[in-house]
């Protein structure tokens, strides 16, 4: 990975309009919050999107603060994958994609889907991604430093390089 690279984050459900929404959301939160805007891309994602984004899971998310209601189920981009850093799915296979081909760390968070459940039930979904995409995080703050001080040691050797071929 190249220390000018971003780091793409791909959260992937049937629908988009659970899940992934949510778990973008936080992700969208935490990057925000740790100054990594600017490092991470974010995005989500179904294999068979809905029309819209379940009310319950707008409604739960309202509840910690984060409005989701503007928007969209998405459909799956394969090619665009090839370019993630992370592809987290939520009870979905993408068969079509192999990560391990593209250098690509795939993990499965097979939680349950809040599509026609309780809020209470909406809630710990909401709740569990929420804990991961935090978990999750704490790696990505890890990788960035990674590369900054990687970029940081670049920078420094080809000054060197510089002031030393000038006469």
């Amino acid at each position: 990975m190249a220390a000018s690279e971003i780091l793409r984050v791909d959260f992937l459900c049937v629908e988009n309009a659970g899940r992934s929404q949510i778990a973008a959301a936080f992700a969208e939160r935490e990057a925000s919050e740790r100054g990594l805007k600017d490092v991470v891309e974010i995005h989500s994602a179904g294999t068979s999107p809905a029309d819209e984004i379940h009310n319950t899971v707008v409604e739960a998310m309202a509840e910690v603060d984060i409005d989701i209601s503007d928007r969209s189920p998405k459909w799956v981009v394969v090619e665009d994958l090839e370019h993630s850093h992370f592809v987290i799915t939520m009870g979905c296979t993408i068969n079509e994609f192999s990560p391990s081909a593209y250098g690509v760390e795939h993990r499965p968070w097979n939680l349950r889907d809040p599509e026609g459940e309780d809020m209470e039930t909406v809630r710990a979904v909401r709740d569990e991604l929420e804990r991961r995409v935090n978990e999750l995080f704490d790696e990505i703050e890890d990788v960035a430093r990674d590369l900054e001080s990687k970029e940081s040691l670049s920078k420094r050797v080809t000054k060197t390089i510089k002031n030393a071929l000038s006469f």
